[in-house]
């Protein structure tokens, strides 16, 4: 091969291989990041089913139902305590990890699921009157975004 040949060669692969190359390290860091979000996301989930057997082991307490649970006894309180902390854990988590102000259609519904079980849990009033409690020494953007939450849930 001569000199020229090899030379337009070096050309052909500056040219189409270099961008190539390129285009294809940042398409596999894109589809990667992409897996560790829907890793991170598929986590959380099976923490909350974690968490929702745990309620269901505590039917006394009534953590499904509509309306917050009437006369408790104190080891019933305590027990709903835990159980709200666990999930105030969880939703911080959550928040931490999922949440951003600018978020992709993909990204913005993982966290609408999120955002749904917030609304969800703050619709409840035995679940508000703990907030203060709970969210002491968290993260305070999170608690702001719970307590917004919460306040709109109570005027619903």
């Amino acid at each position: 091969m001569s000199l020229e040949t090899w030379e337009l060669l070096s050309y052909v692969v500056t040219v189409v291989g270099l961008p190539l190359a390129i285009f294809v390290f940042l398409f596999e860091q894109r589809k990667e990041r992409e897996n560790e979000e829907e890793e991170v996301y598929q986590l959380l989930s099976d923490n909350y089913q974690d968490f929702l057997k745990v309620a269901l082991a505590h039917p006394d307490l009534r953590l499904f139902a509509d309306t917050e649970t009437p006369a408790m006894s104190e080891e019933q309180k305590e027990r709903q305590y835990i159980i709200f902390a666990m999930l105030i854990s969880l939703f911080e988590r959550a928040y931490l990890l999922l949440y951003e102000d600018v978020m992709s259609p993909k990204q913005a519904r993982r966290w609408n699921s999120w955002e749904d079980y917030v609304h969800e849990w703050c619709g409840r009033a035995d679940f508000r009157a703990s907030l203060d409690k709970l969210l002491r020494g968290e993260d305070e953007d999170f608690a702001r975004y719970v307590r917004r939450i919460a306040t709109a849930e109570n005027g619903s």
